[in-house]
């Protein structure tokens, strides 16, 4: 079975499952109060920021720091825990199937969904800020290239949180375990953002980004270049060895 037919069929599992559900819940927690207090993109106190680059980098605030990792949190354990409860695991691996390819085929299915909750993300906020436009008679619409771009900047910089998640969630069978270190993980992602050795914590990568892109648009508020190195090699590592234990370790515990 080629590494395509593998995906597709790890896709198909998740149609009737409420993974989707679970991903367009905390969008439209973290956009709701963006609308209800729209009046306050106003109230500046002197930071050089425009109302609506304000909007948005707020509005997305909460997504980075903690709904978009417990949401790979959640969706990491689901997709280990669909193939446990119903032994369907057992059942893939005694196929003539690689198991490190079974493994990524299952980690390309969670970049799928993240994929899919960022692009919630963007049609919630349009949504959103055209209803702001109307209620406020003030244009809070951004050009799209602006907010894909730092979406999918946002999106990228998550993958190695992802692959460390997927990495903890084959480690600790206990679903009750993996979710409580997966979500503590997530706190210290903000005061690390200020630290030396902040490209260290892949949680905090989403973070480090909106600031920069909030240091962007507000002049001197945070740091507008992007540090490369040594964040990228560092990233590129990180991602690289929590797949190597992950394909290593994949199913390890069922066929013992």
């Amino acid at each position: 079975m080629s590494y395509l037919s593998l995906v597709w069929v790890e896709l198909k599992k998740t149609r009737h499952s409420k993974i989707f559900l679970i991903l367009l819940i905390p969008v439209i927690m973290m956009w709701v109060p963006s609308i209800i207090n729209a009046d306050m993109n106003f109230d500046l106190r002197g930071i050089p920021i425009t109302p609506e680059k304000n909007f948005f980098i707020q509005g997305f605030m909460g997504m980075v720091w903690f709904m978009i990792p417990a949401s790979l949190v959640i969706c990491t354990v689901l997709l280990n825990q669909t193939e446990r409860s119903n032994k369907g695991i057992l059942k893939m691996l005694s196929l003539p199937i690689n198991t490190a390819k079974l493994c990524l085929a299952k980690f390309t299915v969670l970049l799928v969904l993240t994929a899919a909750q960022m692009i919630m993300s963007i049609v919630a906020y349009y949504v959103c800020a055209a209803l702001v436009t109307h209620t406020q008679n003030y244009f809070f619409i951004l050009e799209p290239l602006y907010v894909c771009k730092n979406v999918c900047s946002i999106y990228a910089s998550a993958i190695p949180m992802a692959a460390v998640y997927w990495m903890i969630s084959i480690l600790i069978q206990s679903p009750i375990f993996s979710v409580g270190i997966g979500l503590a993980s997530i706190v210290p992602s903000v005061l690390m953002i200020n630290t030396k050795i902040w490209f260290a914590y892949p949680m905090s990568y989403p973070f480090y980004l909106l600031m920069v892109a909030y240091g962007r648009a507000a002049e001197g508020v945070y740091e507008t270049q992007i540090v490369w190195l040594p964040w990228l090699p560092v990233a590129i590592g990180i991602t690289i060895l929590a797949l190597a234990v992950s394909c290593i370790r994949y199913g390890a515990s069922e066929r013992r």
